[in-house]
């Protein structure tokens, strides 16, 4: 195992400093945290007169943060260009993960003050209606993955960059109405947000299996050379590239391309049950501890038999 993990990083070496760490995105991510904590720090009296957030809040903002820069600025991302697997526990990281950390990690009053912006609210408002935005980020995520749209966004970069931002933005407001903190934004309670996990489970279940149960690979993106090659240029530099002599995917893998498409699929739909299910947890003891208040409020305000 150690073999051929030091032999993959070896491999990787090859694309260069930039290809691997992403040092512009590096430092995009460190000017956001530093902006972060001088607003909920010294600059917090500009805006609020609210106390700072928690030590937890501050622990799951620069969580995502961390998360994030792995997902979209270490070798990680090189690599989901390199094999299927790579990208779909890349995809999975990013979507139902670290937004929930970024919406749990920043204060209410941030998000109160951006939406008091009218464009802000309205857009907000509709796209975390329940219906809409399961749909919205179950049906992005899914045509994202119908091979020849995968394909066509998969080898050109601004459309790359703007369809994994726009599926990061749905998968935002997908986890909204379970996981923010706004007492006027409380759309999902109880029953209601149990049964919004498990519809997500569902619509997103038709694209991990066309992937699982599929008899051949998929994507020309990750079996056919050029393809694969013009994949690459979304995150290696292009003399770099040049100077390169690479055979094809398959010289990355020490498994055939259709497996490695098929342990893709498994591993985002093992690492999607993992968050639901943990989700589900949370909600569970949240809303007995709620019935166990409201259990005892009426115990106490009920009024007592006279003897």
């Amino acid at each position: 195992m150690e073999r051929i993990e030091v032999k993959m990083m070896a491999s990787l070496n090859m694309f260069g400093f930039v290809a691997l760490w992403s040092p512009f995105f590096f430092l995009s991510l460190l000017v956001i945290t530093w902006l972060y904590f001088m607003m909920v720090g010294p600059w917090r009296s500009r805006f609020t007169n609210e106390g700072p957030p928690t030590r937890k809040q501050k622990s799951l903002f620069v969580t995502g943060m961390i998360l994030l820069y792995i997902c979209k600025g270490s070798p990680i991302d090189l690599l989901g260009h390199l094999v299927f697997t790579a990208h779909m526990v890349q995809m999975a990281i990013l979507n139902l993960v670290i937004p929930q950390l970024l919406i749990l990690g920043i204060p209410n009053w941030m998000f109160e003050r951006m939406l008091r912006i009218k464009v802000v609210k309205r857009t907000v408002t509709f796209f975390t209606k329940p219906l809409v935005s399961l749909i919205l980020f179950n049906g992005l995520f899914s045509f994202y993955h119908v091979p020849f749209i995968f394909d066509i966004v998969k080898t050109n970069v601004f459309l790359h960059a703007a369809v994994t931002t726009i599926i990061f933005v749905a998968a935002l407001m997908m986890w909204w109405p379970l996981v923010n903190k706004l007492s006027d934004w409380q759309t999902l309670t109880g029953i209601k947000k149990v049964g919004y996990i498990f519809a997500d489970g569902i619509l997103i279940t038709p694209a991990c299996a066309l992937i699982i149960f599929a008899g051949t690979p998929l994507y020309a993106t990750y079996y056919d050379p050029q393809a694969w090659m013009k994949s690459l240029e979304l995150c290696v530099p292009a003399g770099t590239l040049a100077s390169l002599d690479l055979a094809g995917p398959q010289m990355f893998m020490s498994m055939s391309i259709l497996h490695d498409q098929q342990l893709g699929g498994v591993l985002m739909k093992i690492i999607q049950e993992i968050v639901y299910g943990t989700m589900l947890f949370f909600i569970f003891i949240e809303w007995y501890k709620k019935e166990r208040e409201k259990e005892n409020m009426d115990t106490t305000i009920s009024p007592q038999p006279s003897e």
